[in-house]
């Protein structure tokens, strides 16, 4: 490895919103910054079709212009992102954090845990066998092969509505399936679903996955009347939430809450000293890119804080 023990000040493990975001302001600060992220920079947000509350964008921007932006501010601030490098182990305890990657070994006295979260599977026969051959977790990615067909979309919340109007405008229906009696979509994308004319398939689970080569209907279940039907379908978009990608951090030490998220306090700290956390893996409840960013700045001003220890800073 080029970079030997101690060059650098702080580490940021994850390349989302809250990790670029800690990255610039690490950089800014004059921390030696390094940022490590096991796929392309930008996280879940690069899969977004379009965001419409980020301020500064009343019209909107594309998840992966956001994310490209972000990572372009990021190296500009004088950060240094190394992509496709994910962290398999790490220790930290002691004064130099130690974080080990297929490339080598990296250290630094301060981390800060920004990985982020993954999609939460349905678990429903199927799934697994129909994977990208109808089945898939990403609108953006694969929309585009299913202009003209029928599609079902999983889920209630901003992702899913975000992933139904992105798809509204190429196949020629989408059935959105919640269920609840009530999506838990923001009132102006639920407005504009039904402008678009997503179709609401509410109080209704995915039981089953069906198909040959391909997927061609899903089996519905209807929790009002316990009822089993089956629609027929092209491709099953699933957004129903993420889980913690917290492993290798629980393996390190670190606290994490009874779901796997990283327990942190107002000031990002985790319970080891010098290892802050930030963005979807914590524990905060609301997850959107603005708390990501608020957590990634508050990260990076205690990492320097603890790094440098300037008059103002009180462990």
């Amino acid at each position: 490895m080029e970079m030997g023990e101690g060059n650098w000040d702080l580490i940021i493990v994850g390349g989302g919103p809250a990790g670029l975001t800690a990255g610039i302001y690490g950089a800014r600060s004059g921390l030696r910054t390094l940022v490590l992220e096991a796929n392309l920079p930008g996280g879940l947000v690069a899969e977004a079709a379009v965001i419409e509350n980020y301020p500064g964008f009343p019209e909107g921007i594309s998840g992966s212009e956001l994310g490209a932006r972000m990572r372009e501010h990021c190296e500009n601030a004088g950060a240094e992102i190394r992509n496709l490098e994910g962290v398999q182990e790490m220790a930290l305890t002691g004064e130099a954090k130690r974080l080990k990657t297929e490339n080598g070994t990296y250290s630094a006295p301060s981390v800060i845990l920004a990985t982020g979260t993954q999609h939460r599977n349905l678990g429903v026969p199927g799934e697994e066998e129909f994977r990208g051959r109808g089945v898939s977790y990403c609108a953006v990615c694969d929309g585009p092969f299913f202009r003209d067909k029928e599609v079902v979309v999983v889920g209630g919340g901003n992702g899913a509505a975000i992933d139904a109007l992105f798809l509204s405008n190429l196949p020629s229906k989408v059935m959105l399936v919640h269920r609840r009696s009530a999506l838990r979509a923001e009132a102006a994308l639920v407005e504009e679903m039904r402008e678009n004319g997503v179709e609401f398939l509410l109080e209704k689970e995915v039981r089953e996955i069906r198909g040959d080569d391909m997927v061609r209907g899903v089996v519905l279940y209807d929790n009002r009347t316990g009822e089993l039907s089956e629609v027929e379908a092209d491709g099953v978009f699933i957004e129903v939430g993420e889980v913690p990608k917290s492993e290798v951090a629980k393996e390190a030490g670190v606290e994490l809450d009874e779901r796997g998220y990283i327990v942190v306090d107002s000031r990002q700290r985790t319970n080891i000293e010098g290892v802050y956390a930030a963005g979807d893996v914590t524990t905060c409840p609301h997850k959107q890119i603005g708390t990501a960013i608020g957590h990634g700045v508050i990260a990076a001003i205690e990492a320097y804080g603890y790094v440098m220890r300037p008059y103002y800073y009180r462990g």
